[in-house]
């Protein structure tokens, strides 16, 4: 199987804020068309791991690809193929929806218009409201729509339901489920919503202070934990020792 068969690919990844040690010779893969839930607790070093797949940090050891890609010296190459929804959706905050949809689409030689306002329109986000007066679900929620609009072979979400409530939750995992059903585009998700995830992760990743010491499938792993814990909560508390909650 060559490299772009496996859309991420993260080998002996190393990470050094001073004589901090973020993240220690991980390793991890996501094959074609699966959710691969990445979690952890605060510290545990998800947040310098994505950085490093949006090209965004430069490893001090180790190397990451996406779609066969160097995520660092090739990241334009890799980032016209992949869908972005970070933890803090950022846009012009003057500008409404669609004059961002509009920009979006200059940016792309492939962009679904009508997909794009499709999702807008089920997700019901004002169009004449500026960007920054939206609430923090409906960000959310257009940055997904924007995400997909260029019909990426892969999407990171980092923590893309934080902070959002019940309705903005269900529709994003919804949107996200519907378009893997309909593409079958691979996903790299952080996020806090151990309940949320458990029932479309395939594979599921567990960093503890800068090293994973999970990396198996969904199934697989509950499996293992069967006769100690039930909900994949159950098994991230047993297997960090804490409490839930997502790591950065």
């Amino acid at each position: 199987m060559s490299r772009e068969d496996v859309p991420v690919v993260v080998e002996h990844l190393g990470v050094r804020y001073g004589s901090h040690v973020a993240l220690d010779d991980v390793s991890l893969r996501v094959p074609r068309g699966a959710v691969y839930a990445l979690l952890g607790r605060n510290g545990a070093g998800k947040s310098s791991l994505v950085r490093c797949l949006l090209g965004q940090q430069k490893p001090n050891t180790g190397r990451a690809s996406l779609l066969g890609l160097d995520a660092w010296s090739e990241r334009a190459s890799a980032m016209a193929r992949t869908g972005v929804v970070p933890e803090d959706p950022d846009a012009p905050p003057g500008m409404t929806v669609p004059r961002i949809a509009a920009f979006c689409a200059r940016l792309y030689r492939s962009w679904d218009v009508p997909g794009v306002e499709a999702r807008l329109e089920r997700f019901d986000v004002p169009r004449d409201v500026p960007f920054g007066r939206l609430s923090k679900g409906q960000k959310g929620l257009v940055s997904l729509a924007l995400a997909l609009g260029h019909a990426p072979e892969l999407l990171i979400l980092d923590d893309p339901t934080l902070g959002l409530d019940a309705v903005a939750r269900k529709a994003l995992f919804e949107e996200l489920v519907g378009d893997l059903a309909d593409r079958g585009t691979s996903v790299l998700l952080t996020t806090h919503d151990l309940a949320g995830v458990e029932g479309i992760a395939d594979r599921v990743g567990i960093l503890r202070e800068g090293r994973l010491v999970v990396d198996e499938e969904m199934e697989t792993l509950k499996q293992r934990h069967a006769e100690s814990a039930s909900a994949l909560e159950e098994i991230f508390l047993a297997v960090t020792g804490e409490g839930a909650g997502g790591g950065r």
